[in-house]
């Protein structure tokens, strides 16, 4: 019964009568007919009819049953087994990739699981030991896990990413591998907001640059050298910054622009409608009506495969002439050859990036070495002592979900879960469901899991399934439903004809 929608139990041979009677639903396993179950095919479906042939009588194997075993990794390749937490286990090990301070994490996990830290760049510097046993995860924006990369890891089940952004992750690769990610959305907002605002002041008020300038020996003790010092200060007030999206630091950005006096656009294809009239902004119907309207443009979008280089030579074209750039986003987002050239020809006045297309970043290399009026830090706009703490715990506690419950049921931030359950092509399944005689007396099977022993590890079960189903193709339990009532008077009416409650693979023998 895979469905749970039925009253057959896998549990006796009576049950499983009403099912055999009825003819076969495919005379083989080759056939291509659809079966019952979204669209899949006979080819898919797995060992699950060994454990029904095990408890039919043998004088009636014959009359009913050909057994044939199926494979079908077209299914199975995708999935990891859940993380095993029980008693009967070790535990699991979580591995911290990019950094070896774990005194934050280490209180909300020590319980359930093994912390350590590798502090790699790569996973070329993981240890043997985590790329095999790790089941889970942490890390920051300084390490970057391609498919390649995650394959290394043989028992990993969720990564973790300590903030906001999860670019460096192959959040597909991911799922199709098993694997699911999680981020940090609410990390950081303020500091970034902080941030991205400071470097705006700094581009209009030029307070680097006048530091620069005394630190260099300049001297400014007259009205020209105060002008000569000072050149390309503005006004903030009745200038219009132009902030393409508006998510939660994109929102905190515009309402402290505000009150320095800046009009503020914005431009977000997928942010709905009626939002910009609570904030009292105004909102471009397109990318190009902003870089237009706007006299400093400010970027807070995450990074994808649909917006990389969105400034490019192009769009720095449509920007209104000498207008500022703001980067505290991702580096992908710039074309940074581009943004050099239009810098060195005055076409955009001044830019503050804060994160780069090659980090870390260095002034020494790449196209922004020479490049003039450019303020860039190494993408610190996030770190405050407390944001990076409340991060850190954040990360722990998803992690911590993780270990303790469903994946990705139990998820608070789980940003491939779509991508997970299209891997999976199986619905999930409630832990109540799995079938009781398989959980043990006082250890809980992880959910999602059923391991069948081979012969003579489960009493009554036969020769049993040696290997691992997945719990989402499990069976369910029968409800519980209480004695019918009696007859009415009279003679019995007819039986029904039996249904077929499951998806059987079963040849009749002639």
């Amino acid at each position: 019964n895979l469905t749970g929608k039925h009253d057959h139990h896998f549990g006796s041979w009576e049950s499983w009568r009403c099912l055999l009677s009825k003819p076969p639903v495919w005379s083989s396993s080759s056939s291509s007919q659809p079966c019952q179950l979204a669209g899949r095919t006979p080819d898919r479906m797995d060992l699950l009819c060994r454990p029904m042939l095990d408890l039919t009588p043998q004088s009636e194997r014959s009359r009913y049953v050909h057994f044939k075993p199926i494979c079908f990794p077209s299914v199975l390749s995708g999935i990891r087994p859940p993380i095993l937490n029980g008693p009967m286990h070790p535990r699991p090990l979580v591995a911290l990739l990019d950094g070896r301070d774990c005194t934050v994490e280490m209180p909300i996990l020590k319980d359930v699981a093994t912390v350590a830290f590798c502090d790699a760049q790569s996973t070329q510097e993981i240890h043997e030991k985590v790329l095999n046993e790790a089941v889970a995860a942490l890390l920051y924006h300084t390490i970057t896990l391609s498919r390649d990369d995650l394959e290394k890891f043989k028992g990993l089940r969720v990564i973790v990413r300590i903030g906001s952004g999860f670019d460096n992750v192959d959040v597909k690769a991911a799922a199709e591998l098993g694997i699911a990610v999680c981020n940090v959305p609410a990390a950081s907002v303020e500091e970034t907001a902080d941030t991205s605002l400071c470097l705006i002041l700094n581009l209009y008020r030029r307070v680097t640059w006048m530091h620069q300038a005394l630190r260099e020996g300049t001297r400014a003790s007259s009205v020209e050298q105060i002008r000569e010092v000072a050149g390309g200060a503005a006004r903030i007030r009745g200038e219009t910054l132009g902030i393409i999206g508006l998510g939660r630091v994109g929102q905190a950005v515009a309402l402290r622009a505000k009150a320095f006096g800046f009009g503020v656009i914005f431009y977000d294809p997928y942010l709905p409608d009626g939002v910009e009239r609570s904030l009292g902004l105004q909102r471009m119907a397109t990318l190009q009506d902003l870089l237009i309207h706007s006299d400093c443009v400010s970027l807070h979008c995450s990074l994808n495969e649909h917006n990389h280089h969105l400034i490019n030579d192009f769009t720095i074209k449509q920007m209104r002439q000498g207008a500022f750039l703001v980067n505290t986003s991702r580096g992908g987002l710039v074309d940074e050859k581009a943004l050099a050239q239009a810098l060195k020809e005055g076409r955009i006045r001044g830019a503050a990036l804060d994160v780069h297309e090659a980090e870390p970043f260095s002034f020494s290399t790449g196209p922004l070495k020479d490049a003039p009026n450019l303020i860039c830090t190494p993408h610190t706009a996030w770190y405050s002592e407390q944001a990076s703490v409340e991060a850190r715990e954040e990360a722990a506690r998803e992690v911590r979900r993780a270990i303790t419950g469903r994946i990705p049921d139990s998820l608070k931030n789980c940003v491939n879960k779509e991508y997970l359950m299209a891997a999976s092509q199986w619905p999930s399944m409630e832990t109540a469901t799995v079938h009781p005689e398989l959980n043990g007396a006082t250890y809980r099977f992880p959910p999602g899991l059923i391991g069948v022993a081979a012969a003579g590890g489960l009493p009554g079960t036969g020769t049993g399934v040696d290997s691992l189903v997945t719990g989402t193709l499990a069976h369910g339990i029968a409800p519980v439903t209480p004695p019918p009532p009696p007859p009415p008077p009279g003679p019995p009416p007819p039986p029904p004809p039996p249904t077929l409650s499951a998806i059987t693979v079963f040849s009749r023998i002639s």
